[in-house]
């Protein structure tokens, strides 16, 4: 006869901040309402849910009816909510005022939501590091779930595990309980009397044992064929079925009852980890992939292999800031933000507008800290160039927000140098009412962010392409396909578990795979052989000197009205020690522009030379109509996924008609231009796919230098958003408009 086990349900629905509408609306139709509809059927059957604020925020407004339910299930004791920081960030990827600031602002709206106390919080990702105990608790958390993994990396067998564990920072305690790994492979993937038998055996060994599933409620109905598995074949039901035929040793409840009524194990502290998926994702791609061949296939062959590998804690969370420089340029940007805000909230003397614009700067910088465009793992996160918009959207409305609390003018232009990407080099910001403009001296003088103030855009929130450990997978199936077409078979999809997906949304994704050899950024400088043709430059070849990466210095001259930035980088060319100076002129009249010139100087005479400054435009997706080239007079050329070859050109312009927003280069001298589309092959729920990055735009001359071995051309980057702004003004319009009816009628009703 089994004893009693505990078994603790945990659900965590979460959509990051920018996904798309239909995504949420799917994710709902899919998931979060029918689990509802299921669940609201069995009231003995008690679980724990947290929902993450950016999707909670936008149930309020599209599904209010379900936030009701949710209420009604909460007072009759069905549901504990689960708390968290308010959307859903790393906690070892914000600073420690913003872990304890998203914690409690979260809580103090869940508890005015639902009508009840908050205790627990869902930690995102499970990214773990000790410190966090003493801000969690600060925050007025009492307990949270963490894998058992976090706990087998410091020592603890999973005997050791049926429990849970007081853990402490500063002396301030936090209580954790384990969430069990088993568990999250077998449920909803195996049959439901596969869980019971699994809790049975633990009833059997153990007294008065405590298990814990805590995972992502998007796998009953939203990962790919589990709406059919979990509701149309009925497995959700069958399985809360089986709990309640077995309630006689079984005692489903909630992790709020369970500290209540069972002591903890004793205390434990916790080394930095995540689950155990997380912490391969982690790693550059040759040790992941040697510690994923160790953990699925070395360990059949000794017997005390799984027990070694569980003291492997693989990588650490942090250093996908240095897997994916672009993520820890988004860091670097919200830390300094976060800096601004911290500065501001000190100040007594602000009045009550300028707090209330502090306060929403502060709700976008919490939104641009959502954790999925940080990192990349099984699913698209960082790889989503909407993902990347949205922090990119928040950070800059935050900006934006935080000069109009310290700024009186209207017109006014600024410079700031210091360590802004966090890599101890100087970098330099150039900003006025318009723009904000960021270099990168010691990194080939790129131009590395280019922010529009009026359509909230980042133009260089770019991403290049890099090897994946995945991308050998791709290579294996592309070759089975292959092979199984030409014996006239048709493989089928391996699906299994998630992250062993393998599904191509497009054909021949392997001969797509490519990698950059330097940072697909802005004013990338490039030396090429004479006769190097587009084909070669798509590739990477064909280049002369090392310019588009080396060192540049950097010098900075101010007046009323204009910031210039010099940039001088030296190098060598065919044997020439060759210079080349590149200003950058930012001006509050001009406000949408952007000045360049190129003086390139002890360049050889009397040899035909080839030079091209490359930009990068990001945020405007290619393949629509809306979206394109267009030429000096106007004429529209190719969408913005189409390569060009163009000649004798002075100007080329890209268009999105969507965001509004008119991107032209100008050049004083007709150059030659090449243009061609960056994508990337990365993971998604549904399987892998293809992803428009960016927009390669390659200005390029052939020329021979003066007798003073010099040579230069002026360049103008005109950023033009009067259809955006228009538009703003417009919704601004419409929004004082509703805001002045619905005054009247609440006027009118109170008369």
């Amino acid at each position: 006869m089994a004893g009693t086990v505990r078994l603790i349900l945990a659900f965590h629905n979460h959509q990051p901040v920018g996904n798309f509408d239909g995504i949420f609306e799917q994710s709902y139709q899919e998931s979060y309402l029918p689990f509802l509809n299921v669940l609201e059927n069995y009231p003995d059957i008690p679980f724990a849910l947290h929902t993450s604020g950016s999707l909670l925020e936008w149930l309020e407004v599209a599904h209010p009816e379900y936030i009701d339910r949710l209420r009604g299930m909460v007072a009759r004791n069905q549901i504990e909510i689960v708390g968290g920081a308010f959307y859903e960030p790393i906690l070892s990827n914000i600073p420690r005022r913003d872990r304890i600031g998203q914690i409690t602002s979260y809580t103090e709206h869940l508890e005015a939501l639902f009508q009840t106390s908050v205790r627990g919080m869902w930690v995102p990702e499970r990214v773990w590091e000790q410190s966090f105990a003493g801000d969690i608790s600060q925050a007025g958390i009492r307990y949270t779930i963490l894998d058992d993994h976090h706990f087998k990396t410091a020592g603890l067998s999973q005997d050791e595990l049926h429990g849970y564990y007081v853990t402490e920072d500063e002396g301030r305690l936090l209580s954790i309980l384990p969430g069990s790994e088993t568990l999250r492979y077998l449920i909803p993937f195996q049959n439901p009397e596969d869980t019971i038998e699994y809790l049975r055996d633990i009833a059997d060994r153990f007294e008065n044992p405590i298990v814990v599933f805590g995972d992502d409620g998007e796998k009953f109905g939203s990962w790919p064929d589990t709406h059919k598995h979990v509701y149309e074949d009925r497995w959700l039901e069958r399985f809360l079925l089986a709990l309640r035929n077995n309630e006689s040793w079984l005692k489903v409840t909630t992790p709020s009852e369970t500290l209540d009524h069972v002591k903890p194990l004793g205390t434990y502290y916790l080394p930095d980890c995540s689950y155990r998926e997380m912490t391969e994702w982690a790693l550059p791609p040759g040790p992941q992939a040697e510690l994923h061949r160790l953990t699925h296939q070395e360990r059949d062959a000794d017997p005390d292999w799984k027990r070694l590998i569980s003291f492997s804690s693989g990588g650490f969370w942090r250093n996908f800031r240095v897997k994916y420089s672009e993520s820890n340029e988004m860091y670097a940007r919200a830390i300094e933000i976060s800096a601004r805000v911290a500065e501001l909230e000190a100040n007594d003397s602000l009045d009550s507008e300028q707090r209330q614009g502090l306060n929403d700067a502060r709700r976008c910088l919490y939104r641009a800290q959502c954790n999925c465009s940080f990192w990349h793992g099984a699913f698209g996160g960082l790889y989503l160039p909407h993902l990347r918009n949205a922090v990119y959207s928040n950070l800059i409305k935050a900006d934006s927000l935080l000069e109009s609390i310290v700024r009186t003018e209207d017109r006014w232009v600024d410079v700031i140098t210091g360590d802004l990407n966090l890599d101890a080099r100087q970098e330099v910001r150039l900003s006025n009412q318009r723009l904000i403009a960021m270099f990168s001296p010691a990194c080939g003088g790129h131009m590395y962010e280019l922010d529009l103030r009026t359509c909230h855009t980042n133009l260089l929130s770019t991403l290049n392409r890099r090897p994946e450990a995945y991308h050998e997978r791709i290579f294996a199936h592309a070759a089975r396909l292959r092979e199984a077409s030409a014996r006239g078979i048709e493989l089928q999809d391996e699906v299994g578990c998630i992250h062993d997906l393998i599904r191509f949304k497009q054909p021949d994704l392997d001969r797509k795979i490519a990698y950059d050899k330097w940072p697909r950024k802005s004013l990338v400088d490039h030396f090429m052989r004479h006769d190097t043709s587009f084909e070669e430059f798509h590739r990477g070849e064909g280049l002369l000197g090392d310019f588009a990466t080396s060192t540049y210095e950097a010098s900075v001259r101010r007046s009323e009205n204009e910031v210039a930035l010099e940039m001088r980088g030296r190098g060598n060319l065919l044997g020439h020690d060759i210079e080349i100076r590149k200003f950058v002129v930012i001006s509050s009249d001009r406000p949408n522009e952007l000045l360049i010139q190129y003086q390139l100087h002890g360049l050889p005479q009397g040899m035909q030379l080839h030079f091209g400054c490359e930009f990068n435009f990001a945020t405007m997706p290619g393949g629509a109509s809306d979206r394109y080239f267009y030429g000096a007079s106007g004429t529209q050329l190719g969408m913005l996924d189409s390569q060009q070859q163009l000649e004798n050109c002075s100007r080329i312009g890209l268009v999105d008609e969507w965001q509004g927003l008119d991107v032209s280069l100008e050049c004083s001298i007709d150059a030659s231009v090449w243009a061609f589309p960056i994508e990337t092959i990365s993971q998604s729920e549904s399987g892998f796919e293809l992803v428009h990055q960016s927009v390669v735009v390659l200005p390029h001359w052939h020329f021979m230098a003066s007798q003073s071995g010099s040579w230069g051309v002026d360049l103008r980057l005109v950023l033009d958003t009067s259809l955006a702004r228009a538009r703003e003004l417009a919704r601004a319009g419409e929004h004082r408009s509703r805001n002045t009816v619905e005054s009247a009628s609440k006027e009118a009703a109170n008369t």
